[in-house]
């Protein structure tokens, strides 16, 4: 489908559900009450004097605020069988959730609609065959609750998944089961089915107390005949392509040295061996709170497989040659906790929310790259708000993060550190990248905060001035237009690399609006 044409009728999918969103409460008024919609935006303009993007950062391991940027949605439902809360009576219900992260003048897309996805769509049936048992069909994706200052859900399920949930529910307990395909949004235009089962139990012993657990499973089933279902290209023991050439994607390099006659490749070039895929995610949750000055906590954990990729294309010897890579990555797996506390230090004058996450990624199959695959992170963020007013308060929030990478170099110091790693020797070819193992980041964060909705770090809407500062160990640690090239042909910085400046400070000041409805 032509390009234009998709952002077209992505446009107008956008436009009818907001239009829809704001026509619909009007007459459910006079259909009593059948539809509802809320949502959430946030847009901020953030003159960035230092060549970046509007973002004090770069992810969010230094917390949310002022590591994101524009983003709106807009969830409906539309009740067919109104519910009558107490009774086992049959009701059902249709969602839908439209979420994108871009608005007019405020980022790179300038509002492009087409950076807008309709995300949910699923329909809800109560008591039907089974009292107290709800039946969803569509999207299905479910998580107990997630890290407010990081923006992060690591006890979430079915994120990818379509297909079949039953909920059973009472005052001490929630179990869920699913099934579904999760293949569309592991692989997209490159689809495979990808199965998947998963449960959850959420258990409220008694207020204030409640705590889950969950797991999903995910299986690729080698489809004969389908170039999209999970294979890998093997070579033989006599040849040199081993891991290390596909992670250089040097595979056909490494194969035209070894053939006593390159036009061979054609005819020799192995094909692929089917086989099948899989991978899990075990998540869990605590929560507990109402104790004096905190008012809650959350605790959160995973520990998941990734699922392996399928392929990618060589193009080395001019003629693109696909190589298939599952069995060189499907041993990667992920450890994952948050916990985040909630306080109330004097009542309607000062609330404090602070944060800390760890995670451990490992690669079974990699030791020798330096990747996001293979590091241990960590952080805390702590954000104190001051109530000058009920309407009108200081906001405050500092972090400090680390991230080490554990199969050597992967950042940079200076432009010029990528001439420094592998002991002084160049590494040009994609094994290391500079001269730092350990990036460390620490941000501050200041402002007036204005909540008309009154007291409490997490009310809404709220608009907010604020002055945010980064100092990280690694040299342009922000998403920015700098030039970087290292060429004598510079235009920009004198005669070469080394006249670049390094950057380790990040200064933006934020004009900003959020709001929950």
């Amino acid at each position: 489908m032509n390009q234009h044409l998709r952002h077209f009728l992505a446009s107008l999918i956008v436009l009818f559900a907001f239009v829809m969103g704001c026509l619909l409460p009007s007459q459910a008024q006079a259909d009593d009450d059948r539809f509802s919609a809320g949502g959430y935006f946030r847009i901020a303009a953030r003159p960035d004097f230092q060549g970046g993007w509007s973002k004090l950062g770069l992810w969010n391991i230094s917390g949310r605020l002022l590591n994101e940027t524009t983003w709106a949605a807009l969830e409906m439902r539309l009740q067919l069988i109104k519910q009558s809360p107490g009774t086992n009576e049959i009701w059902t219900s249709i969602h839908a959730k439209v979420e994108g992260g871009s608005a007019h003048a405020a980022d790179l897309l300038n509002g492009s609609l087409g950076n807008f996805a309709l995300t949910q769509l699923y329909a809800k049936a109560g008591n039907v065959l089974i009292e107290n048992v709800v039946w969803q069909v569509g999207t299905l994706d479910f998580y107990f609750g997630d890290l407010g200052l990081y923006d992060m859900k690591f006890a979430e399920i079915f994120y990818e998944t379509v297909g079949l949930s039953a909920t059973w529910s009472n005052q001490y307990a929630d179990l869920l089961f699913g099934i579904g395909d999760s293949g569309y949004l592991k692989h997209s235009k490159g689809y495979s089915p990808v199965l998947t089962f998963g449960t959850a139990i959420r258990i409220k012993p008694k207020d204030g107390v409640e705590f889950g657990i969950g797991a999903e499973l995910f299986y690729e089933p080698s489809v004969e005949g389908s170039e999209n279902a999970p294979q890998q290209t093997r070579f033989g023991k006599e040849t040199h392509v081993d891991y290390e050439s596909f992670v250089r994607n040097e595979v056909i390099t490494d194969l035209l040295t070894q053939l006593q006659d390159p036009s061979l490749l054609t005819t020799q070039y192995p094909k692929p061996s089917p086989t099948d895929a899989f991978s899990f995610k075990l998540v869990g949750y605590l929560g507990f709170g109402k104790l004096g000055a905190l008012k809650w906590n959350n605790l959160f954990f995973n520990f998941l497989r990734q699922h392996p990729e399928q392929y990618y294309y060589d193009e080395t010897s001019g003629t693109p040659y696909r190589v298939y890579i599952k069995e060189w990555t499907d041993e990667r797996y992920q450890f994952n906790l948050g916990d985040e506390m909630n306080l109330e230090i004097v009542k309607n004058r000062f609330d404090l929310t602070w944060a800390a996450m760890f995670g451990y990624h490992f690669d079974k199959d990699d030791s020798i790259r330096a990747s996001e695959n293979n590091r241990m992170i960590w952080s805390i963020v702590a954000r104190g708000q001051i109530y000058i007013l009920p309407t009108v308060h200081i906001l405050a929030e500092t972090s400090y993060a680390q991230e080490k990478s554990l199969n050597g170099n992967l950042w940079r110091a200076k432009a010029g550190s990528i001439w420094e790693n592998n002991q002084g020797i160049v590494n040009d070819k994609g094994l290391e990248y500079g001269d730092l193992d350990l990036r460390k980041t620490w941000q501050g964060k200041l402002g007036f905060v204005i909540n008309p909705a009154g007291t409490g770090i997490f009310s809404r809407p709220s608009l907010r001035l604020m002055y945010g500062i980064q100092y990280s160990n690694m040299h342009n640690a922000f998403q920015n237009s700098s030039v970087e090239t290292q060429t004598q042909s510079n235009e920009f910085y004198g005669n070469d690399f080394q006249s670049i400046p390094t950057k380790h400070w990040h200064h933006v000041l934020s004009i900003e609006a959020e709001a929950w409805f």
